[in-house]
């Protein structure tokens, strides 16, 4: 499947990507070049072989659902320029 100069820019435009035009013919040849390797990709018979969501097999480690404040509040505190009562302080902008 080839992608013509047209189908490029409505691509580009429906993507937010302001395109030179004298950009517009390469554009459409690497999108052309990546329905390619779709097509190639669709080709390989993938019967019987199960969906996975990595390559590597492995369980993933759960804690427990429970809400805390994460304990760090003197961590963040620490870097700030002014902290009152374990807050920070900022100046105030409404009057």
């Amino acid at each position: 499947m080839s992608i013509t100069e047209d189908e490029a820019r409505k691509v580009a435009h429906l993507a937010r990507i302001a395109v030179d035009q004298s950009h517009l013919p390469a554009l459409a040849a690497e999108l052309s070049h990546m329905l390619q390797f779709m097509e190639q990709l669709n080709e390989v018979d993938v019967e019987g072989v199960e969906p996975m969501t990595g390559v590597t097999p492995m369980r993933l480690k759960l804690r427990k659902d429970v809400v805390s404040d994460g304990n760090y509040q003197q961590k963040v505190l620490a870097n700030a320029p002014d902290a009152r009562e374990g807050f920070f302080a900022v100046p105030k902008v409404v009057e």
